[in-house]
């Protein structure tokens, strides 16, 4: 009987531990590829980074379990959180369109750029997920 329970604890295991790796790995290279560093000005202590950084992660996260939830297999999982991870890419691209001196006020500690590179971030990731979903 126990075995009929956890019969997708393999498959559970899998795909959490590959998502976990995704969001660490987005973490890391969305904090290169942004001029401001979010995780090394969060380490300084700078508070404007914080509601960026943390957008960006849920912005990802979010289509990332929308696509976790439609993959066919763990590489089809894993191609869709790449396509996620892109477009909390383009998300900053567009906040920078309508702040252009985004990255500069972030490392100043403006609180407002901050929020608004967050909650473009949000928007961005709640659009992608609806759209991964079948």
């Amino acid at each position: 009987m126990l075995s009929w329970y956890l019969g997708g604890f393999p498959a559970f295991v899998a795909y959490f531990s590959a998502a976990v790796l995704m969001v660490g790995v987005f973490g890391t290279i969305y904090s290169l590829v942004t001029p401001h560093h979010e995780l090394r000005l969060i380490r300084k202590g700078c508070a404007a980074a914080i509601p960026a950084f943390l957008g960006a992660l849920v912005g990802y996260v979010l289509p990332l379990t929308s696509a976790m939830r439609a993959s066919i297999n763990l590489t089809d999982f894993l191609i869709w959180s790449a396509i996620a991870a892109i477009v909390q890419v383009l998300a900053y691209l567009v906040a920078r369109l309508v702040m252009p001196d985004l990255s500069k006020r972030i490392t100043n500690n403006d609180i407002s750029a901050g929020l608004l590179l967050g909650g473009i971030a949000l928007t961005f990731g709640l659009i992608n997920a609806a759209a991964m979903t079948p």
